[in-house]
């Protein structure tokens, strides 16, 4: 087993790399160790792109709290604004309010961009018809081609809403699949090229993620082939309804995850858009 490396360490190496976006959470811990790397590299802060995401917990406990948490972050991350800033879960009867506090936040300039994670187009809807006036920007879900659910990805691209994909290298569960093997094995480039090639021909914005270094490089290498159609099809075939299931089931489970109701389903939305 190799040695266990440092956020800072890591994220030094993504910014040598030519990495620009970061991409953030309160739920990771890290904030502080990610600034000491911005600060290290001595990077402008108009060139780098930062993101982060606000947790569950913080917003149960409300527009205070949020608040005091995006102050946390932007200390710890060296800067006084973030480029975007998400909505980690959409924790029932409270990520409303939630978005309204970033709306805020985003007219005294402390925030450039809002965004939500891991909505379901239902909870996206549910912003819409009460009266939030920015739609986000972005939902960072997770997608690769055993998760990819077409109709709730057509609908919000359809609305403007830009997907982040997260998980997409399939967290490196998927390396030793047989499809992605002989694709790679044709294209003359690695599994994690394949999946991240996908990812950027459909339109999500990439999202890898590696401690190693000449991974990061080998992972940005993704512009320079094309898939054709049919191999896309083939890839878009991976999501099994099992996949499907066991996405609505985490849903399920973390909307009020680490909250005082985590474990129940308390305003859970029972109905989703799975697909």
């Amino acid at each position: 087993a190799g040695v266990e490396r440092t956020a800072s360490e890591c994220v030094l190496d993504a910014l040598d790399c030519g990495y620009r976006f970061l991409e953030c959470a309160e739920f990771y811990g890290n904030e502080a160790e990610i600034g000491k790397a911005i600060q290290a590299s001595k990077l402008p802060r108009d060139q780098l792109f930062l993101c982060s995401k606000v947790w569950t917990t913080t917003i149960e406990k409300g527009p205070h709290a949020i608040r005091a948490q995006l102050q946390k972050t932007l200390t710890d991350l060296g800067t006084d604004y973030l480029d975007l800033y998400l909505i980690h879960w959409p924790v029932p009867n409270k990520h409303v309010q939630a978005y309204k506090t970033l709306e805020l936040l985003q007219k005294e300039g402390k925030i450039k961009g809002i965004g939500v994670s891991n909505y379901a187009l239902e909870d996206y809807l549910e912003l819409k018809h009460n009266g939030v006036q920015l739609l986000p920007l972005v939902n960072q879900i997770e997608i690769n081609p055993f998760l990819y659910r077409k109709n709730t990805i057509d609908a919000f691209q359809k609305d403007g809403v830009v997907l982040q994909s997260y998980r997409s290298l399939r967290d490196g569960k998927a390396m030793d699949h047989p499809t992605l093997q002989e694709l790679a094995q044709r294209y003359d480039k690695s599994v994690a090229q394949i999946l991240g090639r996908w990812c950027v021909q459909k339109g999500f914005v990439y999202m890898p993620k590696s401690v190693q270094k000449d991974r990061m490089v080998q992972n940005g290498l993704v512009f320079d082939f094309v898939l054709t159609e049919e191999d896309m099809d083939t890839l878009d075939a991976l999501t099994t309804p099992e996949n499907i299931q066991n996405f609505v089931q985490l849903y399920r489970k973390c909307v009020n995850r680490d909250t005082t109701q985590d474990g129940t389903m308390e305003g859970v939305k029972m109905e989703i858009t799975e697909d």
